[in-house]
């Protein structure tokens, strides 16, 4: 309900300040389970893609995004709940798979699923190698994984900063990467790794951003 009241006022407001460059939108498909795995540059990435994708998205959020205090905290626990995001509790392994579950049955519902295959941004602005979970959900649901690449974005919200800048941003769709029936027969762990490889390795195309070749860490004193 919050989704459908605020997307028609916020998205042109947004789109008429910022201007983002929405390429091949059309590649997210209009209805069903799908997976929408992007590259991840700043915070704001969790508002540019629900601002511009076709569809609802849902993403996994820190749950401090669901109690912060004041109109800050206010803003940031509408948005989240508004467009459907799933909180998880990062520093809690238990939580952090029952968050995965979440997100398994609302595919299964149906839905469209956002996810940052690096675990978290990346402060240099390289692409790292990606976790495997999207892959698990992909799989588990049968659904088609669409990699999005952002350019831009951490330009728009750079870590400290506390209102977005006016810069370029670019949001590109990619080819739907198919899973149905393509790993049968395959052992799981390695169906997983060569299927997030190859949504890493789109991203990578289409972001021109360089190959980490490792795995991005979590810095404890900045929150991704």
């Amino acid at each position: 309900m919050i989704y459908e009241m605020l997307h028609p006022v916020v998205t042109p407001v947004a789109t008429a300040i910022f201007r983002p460059e929405v390429v091949s939108p059309g590649n997210v498909p209009p209805d069903g389970p799908v997976i929408l795995a992007s590259n991840h540059l700043s915070l704001s990435d969790s508002f540019v893609i629900p601002l511009t994708s076709p569809r609802q998205v849902a993403f996994l959020a820190k749950s401090e995004y669901f109690t912060g205090t004041g109109v800050k905290g206010w803003l940031s626990r509408e948005w989240f709940t508004g467009v459907g995001s799933i909180p998880v509790n990062r520093d809690d392994v238990r939580a952090a798979q029952q968050s995965l579950d979440l997100a398994l049955a609302h595919l299964r519902g149906g839905g469209a699923f956002g996810i940052y295959p690096e675990g978290t941004r990346s402060r240099d602005g390289r692409l790292y190698r990606g976790r495997t979970g999207v892959a698990w959900l992909a799989l588990q649901a049968g659904c088609p994984v669409v990699p999005v690449a952002l350019t831009g974005t951490d330009k728009l919200m750079p870590v400290g900063a506390r209102l977005p800048r006016r810069v370029p941003v670019r949001v590109e769709f990619g080819t739907p990467i198919e899973v149905a029936g393509r790993f049968d027969g395959i052992p799981q762990g390695r169906a997983r790794r060569e299927l997030t490889d190859e949504v890493m390795a789109a991203i990578l195309s289409m972001s021109g951003q360089e190959w980490a070749g490792e795995y991005n860490q979590r810095t404890p004193e900045l929150p991704a």
